[in-house]
């Protein structure tokens, strides 16, 4: 007897990936299918970027150019930290492989921007950036709070990469495909790495996902908002 395709699931896995990614994924793979690489141009870009970036600060000659247009600090002027901070997106941090980073960029920004659309995609990416960023501010102001606070030392190192913008991107996807199991673990896995390892990337990733949720629930409550998106 030919097996059942998908029998090797357990019952209960199946139903609960139905229920969880039934709807995101069909819609990704609709958008892929008819538009094919046409449908992921900043995801493409944002991919290339990371990559060249990765290259080019590792090259002697021009790394301090990735430094003067993308390195941005808590301890910098708040000008200069804006300024900065579009770039900063997509500035990895050179101590990482990059190609991890690259496969999250890819499926994250890639889900995101097929569902969502670009323009929606790169505002929300920039709004988790931002975010993380002015913590990193607020933290160095109030000092090492025991709360939320983080030793000065910790936020002198360089404020830079997706990683902030790829869990937001993650937990608002999952939202608005009502995924709350998906969006529930990805928020906690970030509060728990908080709070096993304290660090600014880790604070920034809560603070990405803060702001994310802000307008994510702020949308679902609010018709006039879901209509700005699609304009």
């Amino acid at each position: 007897m030919r097996r059942r395709e998908g029998a090797w699931v357990p019952g209960p896995l199946r139903r609960f990936a139905r229920a969880e990614w039934g709807v995101v994924f069909p819609d990704v793979w609709r958008r892929l299918r008819s538009a094919r690489l046409r449908a992921v141009p900043l995801t493409l870009a944002s991919c290339a970027g990371v990559l060249v970036l990765q290259l080019v600060q590792h090259d002697e000659e021009s790394s301090d150019w990735v430094e003067r247009l993308g390195g941005v600090y808590a301890t910098l002027p708040w000008w200069i930290a804006a300024l900065r901070t579009p770039l900063s997106l997509f500035v990895p941090d050179p101590s990482l492989p990059v190609w991890g980073l690259l496969l999250q960029v890819a499926v994250v920004f890639g889900i995101a921007e097929t569902t969502l659309g670009a323009r929606r995609t790169l505002v929300l990416a920039l709004l988790a950036t931002v975010a993380g960023t002015w913590f990193a501010r607020w933290s160095l102001w109030t000092g090492a709070d025991p709360l939320l606070g983080l030793a000065p030392r910790a936020l002198r190192v360089r404020d830079t990469g997706p990683s902030a913008a790829v869990v937001a991107l993650g937990v608002h996807t999952a939202c608005r495909y009502r995924a709350w199991t998906t969006a529930a673990v990805i928020a906690s896995a970030m509060a728990l790495e908080a709070l096993w390892d304290p660090n600014l990337a880790g604070y920034e990733h809560l603070a990405g996902i803060t702001a994310i949720l802000v307008v994510t629930f702020a949308e679902l409550r609010t018709p006039a908002l879901r209509r700005a998106w699609r304009l």
